[in-house]
């Protein structure tokens, strides 16, 4: 094997610690072109699709790119933002409000971000952390829930680039988030602020990203992680079960996908006669095609064309004050013990920072 070459090693240096938030990735433009990359990249991803390798060759260039990436590049157009991809606005201001909040809690660190699939791709980021002299790494996921097909994933990619490295970082790795209180309590007050203003539904749908059910019987915990979320934030908002549902979207392929569906099941709400649902999707930390385009259009025109009357998304936790904090809660516990307490005057200096950060966030979600 051969090893990247890195400058010579110095005796002394103080060694630096560095957080890197990573999210699924989106295509560059919502192109055909750009959009058959990305796909091409994701779903040639062994821990997405457990299918033998030329079979699954034969079959993602022979039908799935060809079809897709033009449909999908429409569905991407619907939601693209003057700035780019929702997923990567918000993924980019997660980073800097971070690196704030750590700040005001007296942690000197970096914050980086990186995608799994696409730009900034996982290789680049890492070996930048690296050449800057990074010698701690915390990688947090942006999946609350742990899936092979997600977080596994993520940890591959960091693995694979120091497989190449001879002087390998101090890694942590954040594994899961999904019954954290922080993150609960930011689910329930992004609900609760959204009731204020809006009123309460009939029925609550909270939705989740799909998986082959085959995945829950070959011992993935993603199903039962994302109802243990639902059950934490109906108990945190006083819901019965009969006031909330557990659905999950996204499915590709023929093949069984965990159930229930989202689509069919707010088809059928509107046909029972349940005039308003609110739809949340808490497997998301940031709004993306997922959420915005598949949910927020899709879903409300089933349920509309059903018999429904109203219909609510909720959006994901983006860069609301309550998560931007619990978020820095989970980054800190996984932190301890590293030595990243920064002296007085950099801790005020940090705050000031923190509030420039928070300030230029709120102008660039006053031009969206």
């Amino acid at each position: 094997m051969r090893f990247f070459t890195e400058p010579e090693h110095s005796h002394g240096k103080i060694s630096k610690t560095a957080v890197v938030l990573i999210n699924l990735g989106t295509p560059d433009a919502p192109t055909t072109s750009a959009v058959r990359r990305y796909l091409k990249q994701f779903l040639w991803d062994r821990r997405v699709v457990e299918v033998p390798r030329a079979i699954w060759w034969c079959i993602l260039h022979g039908i799935i790119l060809p079809f897709r990436s033009s449909q999908s590049a429409k569905k991407y157009a619907a939601i693209w933002t003057k700035d780019g991809s929702p997923l990567k606005v918000h993924t980019e201001k997660q980073a800097l409000l971070l690196k704030g909040y750590l700040g005001e809690r007296g942690h000197e660190v970096h914050v980086s971000y990186a995608m799994r699939y696409g730009s900034p791709s996982i290789p680049s980021v890492l070996q930048k952390l690296k050449a800057e002299g990074y010698e701690r790494l915390l990688i947090l996921s942006a999946y609350p829930q742990y899936s092979a097909t997600t977080t596994a994933s993520n940890f591959d990619a960091v693995f694979q680039y120091f497989q190449q490295v001879r002087n390998v970082p101090e890694l942590r790795l954040v594994k899961n988030y999904h019954d954290h209180d922080a993150y609960i309590l930011a689910l329930k007050q992004s609900v609760l602020d959204h009731w204020q203003h809006h009123g309460r539904p009939e029925k609550l749908v909270m939705s989740f990203h799909g998986l082959p059910k085959t995945f829950l019987l070959r011992g993935d915990p993603y199903h039962c992680e994302c109802y243990k979320t639902a059950r934490l934030l109906a108990e945190q908002l006083g819901l019965s079960k009969d006031d909330y549902v557990v659905t999950f979207q996204s499915r590709l392929g023929r093949a069984e996908w965990l159930q229930p569906y989202t689509a069919p099941t707010v088809q059928q709400l509107a046909k029972s006669g349940v005039k308003r649902v609110d739809i949340i999707c808490p497997g998301f930390i940031a709004d993306c095609l997922e959420t915005l385009e598949e949910i927020a259009i899709e879903v409300r025109a089933t349920f509309l064309e059903a018999g429904g009357k109203e219909f609510n998304y909720i959006p994901c936790l983006n860069e609301s004050p309550a998560w931007m904090r619990g978020l820095a809660e989970i980054a800190e516990q996984h932190l301890i013990g590293w030595p990243t307490m920064m002296t007085a005057s950099l801790r005020e200096a940090q705050k000031q920072q923190a509030l420039i950060s928070r300030a230029e966030s709120k102008r660039l979600g006053a031009e969206h």
